[in-house]
């Protein structure tokens, strides 16, 4: 698939999803709505897209939630694809009740959406004895009443989904648990890397020998200098037998920090891969 020409400063990106999902919002937020998106049905294909140059710019890829916790598959997809992260995002992950224009709420019958979606709003649509039907994607679920100018059926999903397909948000943030967000990375190819900014967070990969105290080693290290962990994340290393590497995040003020940092821990690391440098993202 060769992608279509963009405008001058907009960048094409790969998400998962359709147009309207959280993760075409949260590429809005990062890019500040100068990017247009290529949906993808799998974080697999996301990943394939953003390695293909005929096809996109890179992409954004949801990595953790503040609820159900990291996204493991897509630590692997990140760590085999060679791509690079030059930012990340936070997102509150509003679900919103959407229904047709002339829809009140005495109408609704059935309520369709993502399985997630519609358990993080039980609370919620308990007190309606309305009829909860699964579906493929929040997204896909408000495009389907939209272009079906469904009367008594509602969809859980975006508010940007509510203005891209034309609904009216009947019930925002219907989600049980309001502190809800997600945190996203933005990939690009290395070749492709802008140029260089001063960051002040990384994500590393690296592992051990195994040997008796080998992970305190490089813990404490980091523990040393003037970075601060904010996540450490093991995973089994492929064709071994129990052995693992891990995922590190870190922030710090000076860039010179994290590299005496690195310098200090390469020696008592067995592998050691840096997958960028870049400017936290905050709470939005």
């Amino acid at each position: 698939m060769i992608r279509e020409t963009t405008q001058a400063g907009t960048v094409h990106m790969a998400i998962q999803g359709y147009e309207g999902s959280f993760h075409q919002e949260a590429a809005n937020l990062y890019f500040k709505k100068q990017v247009t998106v290529e949906c993808c049905d799998t974080f697999k294909e996301v990943i394939a897209a953003a390695k293909d140059p005929d096809r996109t710019d890179g992409c954004l890829m949801a990595i953790e939630n503040s609820i159900a916790g990291s996204i493991l598959p897509n630590y692997n997809l990140l760590q085999g694809s060679d791509l690079r992260i030059i930012g990340e995002v936070y997102m509150q992950i509003n679900q919103n009740l959407l229904v047709n224009q002339d829809v009140e709420l005495e109408d609704i019958k059935e309520v369709h959406s993502h399985t997630m979606a519609l358990q993080q709003c039980y609370e919620y649509l308990d007190q309606f004895r309305w009829k909860l039907v699964d579906a493929e994607d929040t997204a896909l679920s408000a495009r389907h009443i939209a272009q079906h100018k469904a009367r008594h059926i509602a969809a859980i999903a975006s508010k940007l989904a509510a203005e891209l397909y034309g609904l009216k948000v009947i019930a925002p943030k219907i989600q049980t648990l309001k502190n809800n967000y997600t945190r996203f990375l933005v990939l690009r190819r290395r070749e492709d890397l802008p140029a260089a900014a001063e960051g002040d967070k990384a994500s590393i990969n690296f592992h051990t020998d195994h040997s008796k105290g080998s992970l305190a080693k490089v813990l404490s290290i980091i523990a040393k200098e003037k970075v601060n962990l904010t996540k450490l994340q093991s995973f089994p290393i492929p064709g071994t037998q129990f052995r693992y590497q891990f995922h590190a995040d870190m922030e710090f003020e000076q860039i010179n920090d994290f590299e005496k940092m690195m310098d200090k821990i390469k020696p008592v690391t067995t592998g050691l891969k840096v997958y960028g440098i870049y400017k936290r993202g905050s709470w939005k």
